[in-house]
């Protein structure tokens, strides 16, 4: 099924205005690694949004049927950035033939994101997510219809997958599955869908994410680079064996309230993730000393404790320390006492499971 309907006559006409929206970034419990053309992934991929690692966007908009598509500024936290602002413009070009207003709008997008970009927190996901959704307001500006509908989550999430696939998964709160999967018969490669409530124990609702700033620069190897290697990687198809089997058994835990196998699934995702970078043709590390330094001691602290916490990262260094709300204060202290001192300047989010995007 595409999600993507259009009235070729609704662009006939004048418009300018405003739409802006705060969109969060997602973390993967099963990871998504590897694609093939399209956006399309190499194997399912199931996360859950955050509450405070968020991206604003505003899209100020002029179209007129004279005029050709031009992006006439992109900031991010008030500066310039060519980098992402030349990405934004070859996304916009892409997909000028869903959404046909487009190729007669002049955009101005400005943004803001309240954790470091490049670094591994999924910033593209949030960015694109956010981006796609004022995309979709001017379009149903245009034609009047309803912004609080499925049809309209679903258009968000298959355009915003176009520019970062991981941002597909940022539509929606709860637990957010992407990629066609026999477990959840409505699942799809083109966009993401949420899973219903009866299939989550209501322990993993009270989900919290302590995300441990390693290292706040540039990857030195983007998720794009990191994608294309897949494609000859000599683990590709254990690898899609392995995301499909460790997705059935995280299903399970989730329906059954099981933090252990969640745990369990949570950890091996992360570790087989930075396997794969490590035995890509070239290999690279991403992981840095402090990195392994703080997951000695999480695993040290779960042992002893015996509280269920476990580690996750995404392609980069930064630790995210996922436990539950009950737990939260014993792992506050585990991070002031023993964790701080492996971040960069101290730094760390306090973060929880989000209820998704919203505008303003």
């Amino acid at each position: 099924m595409n999600p993507d309907k259009q009235d070729k006559n609704a662009y006939t006409g004048k418009a300018s205005g405003r739409q802006c929206w705060e969109s969060p970034s997602n973390i993967a419990l099963v990871k998504y690694w590897g694609k093939y053309p399209g956006q399309i992934p190499m194997n399912p991929s199931l996360s859950f949004v955050l509450k405070e690692s968020v991206i604003r966007i505003c899209i100020d908009y002029d179209i007129k049927p004279e005029y050709s598509f031009k992006l006439t500024g992109f900031e991010l936290n008030g500066q310039q950035n060519e980098g992402f602002a030349r990405r934004i413009e070859s996304f916009l070009t892409g997909i000028q033939t869903h959404f046909l207003f487009l190729k007669h709008a002049r955009l101005k997008i400005t943004s803001e994101s309240t954790f470091p970009h490049s670094a591994g927190i999924a910033s593209s996901a949030a960015a694109f997510s956010a981006l796609a959704l004022c995309l979709c307001s001017i379009e149903a500006k245009q034609l009047g219809t309803n912004t609080k509908n499925r049809e309209f989550l679903q258009k968000a999430s298959f355009v915003s997958r176009l520019g970062s696939g991981s941002a597909c998964r940022s539509l929606y709160d709860g637990m957010v599955l992407w990629g066609e999967s026999e477990f959840i018969h409505e699942s799809s490669d083109e966009y993401a869908v949420r899973l219903d409530n009866e299939r989550v124990h209501s322990d993993f609702y009270t989900l919290r994410d302590a995300i441990l700033i390693i290292d706040d620069g540039t990857k030195p190897v983007s998720s794009s680079e990191g994608h294309a290697l897949m494609h000859q990687h000599p683990f590709r198809e254990v690898r899609k064996q392995q995301a499909h089997g460790n997705l059935k058994k995280l299903l399970l835990a989730l329906s059954g309230g099981n933090k252990k196998l969640f745990c369990e699934i949570v950890e091996n995702e992360a570790l087989s993730l930075h396997s794969l970078m490590m035995s890509s043709n070239p290999g690279y590390l991403l992981m840095k000393p402090n990195t392994i330094h703080a997951i000695d001691v999480i695993r040290r602290f779960r042992v002893s404790t015996n509280i269920p916490l476990c580690f996750t990262l995404d392609a980069g260094p930064n630790i995210h320390l996922i436990h539950f709300e009950e737990d939260r204060q014993a792992v506050r202290e585990l991070v002031q006492n023993e964790l701080k001192d492996f971040c960069k300047e101290g730094k760390w989010i306090d973060d929880s499971m989000g209820n998704g995007p919203k505008q303003f």
